[in-house]
């Protein structure tokens, strides 16, 4: 088998307040967007500011964790990228990216306007999701 890696480390702000939904075998999905800028310098020597969407999937988190992913907060994603495809209700077939998170860091404490966290999620039992908690999340045709 040879190797390979797939991981992603992102620091950014969520675009809109978490949303949870719950499939049939009552696995917890919630989802959110993240943004992340990269600065340069552009052809006229202006500094252009670039910011990127990354849509953010989480299996079973805690619901403290669940309410404080909101709007404008700071969080470090740590996970892995998944694509997937799903036929939308009109019968068209869309493709989708997202990270699906396997570490959260809220990054904002008290002095910036929000609450205090001390600890991090971490998915229980490591880095590695099992195929049943992916399979589960497709087989309700879940579109985020």
């Amino acid at each position: 088998m040879a190797f390979s890696l797939n991981k992603v480390m992102l620091i950014g702000n969520l675009g809109q307040d978490a949303e949870t939904r719950f499939t049939t075998n009552n696995l917890s999905v919630t989802s959110f967007s993240i943004a992340t800028s990269n600065s340069y310098k552009g052809k006229d020597g202006n500094w252009v500011n670039e910011t990127t969407w990354h849509n953010v999937v989480s299996f079973n988190i805690p619901d403290f964790y669940k309410e404080s992913l909101k709007k404008g907060k700071k969080f470090y994603v740590e996970g892995r990228i998944q694509k997937r495809d799903y036929t939308d209700k009109e019968g068209i077939k869309r493709y989708v990216t997202e990270i699906i998170s396997e570490k959260l860091i809220p990054l904002e404490g008290r002095e910036s306007g929000g609450e205090n966290y001390s600890s991090q999620y971490e998915k229980p039992g490591g880095f590695t999701q099992t195929d049943s908690d992916s399979s589960a999340a497709q087989d309700d045709d879940l579109p985020f």
